[in-house]
């Protein structure tokens, strides 16, 4: 099944933004957020072993809506087409980056974090974005300042968004979902303690 951006936002209020350093432990990590509620995954290729992971964890996980993150250039984007992803999101955006998606079908949740930036990218007919580093670059108070001239954007903040903070974005009225990590904790993880992801991965999808 295929889905536009706006679609795959609107799944889930928490996009779990994934790092995987181990292949063994792609699938079990996965189940563990759908089994939490949190069915849509943002796997970033900032390791070897991302895209191998993406792909037996769509295969195993078949409801799972699975995107790459981190693309930045040719290189990622063309492994993710490869690994035959849902969708794309990146922290920023290149002409190199936009050329490639405008010949291909794929969503792209592309990365700003400036009115021009969004400006750019809407003449450009996108309408949802990511807002990153969220916290760094103004937070709510910044996509409060964007929402009046730009009321037309929706955004998924990303980037020093935790439990604490979460639902001061989620209540904006042009943020459709947040992505974060505070449901992955390293030790968890190091410990293979899926249950105790999935509880947080619950926690994070009542929001």
């Amino acid at each position: 099944m295929t889905y536009t951006t706006l679609e795959i936002m609107q799944q889930s209020k928490v996009i779990p933004v994934v790092v995987i350093n181990n292949l063994e432990d792609a699938v079990p990590l996965a189940n563990a957020l759908v089994d939490g509620g949190l069915n849509v995954l943002e796997i970033t290729l900032r390791t070897s072993v991302a895209i191998e992971a993406i792909k037996q964890i769509k295969i195993s996980i078949p409801n799972a809506i699975v995107g790459t993150g981190t693309v930045i250039d040719l290189n990622t984007f063309n492994a993710s087409l490869e690994a035959n992803v849902d969708f794309i999101v990146s922290p920023g955006t290149t002409d190199e980056l936009l050329n490639a998606v405008a010949k291909q079908s794929i969503p792209l949740l592309p990365g700003v974090n400036s009115p021009s930036e969004v400006m750019k990218l809407l003449s450009l007919g996108f309408t949802e974005m990511k807002f990153f580093p969220a916290e760094a670059a103004g937070g709510v108070n910044m996509l409060k300042s964007i929402a009046g001239p730009l009321p037309q954007v929706t955004f998924c903040p990303t980037g020093g968004i935790n439990l604490n903070n979460a639902n001061d974005y989620l209540a904006l009225s042009n943020v459709t979902c947040v992505g974060g990590t505070w449901m992955l904790d390293k030790q968890l993880i190091a410990e293979k303690n899926w249950n105790e992801i999935s509880r947080l991965a619950k926690q994070a999808s009542e929001l």
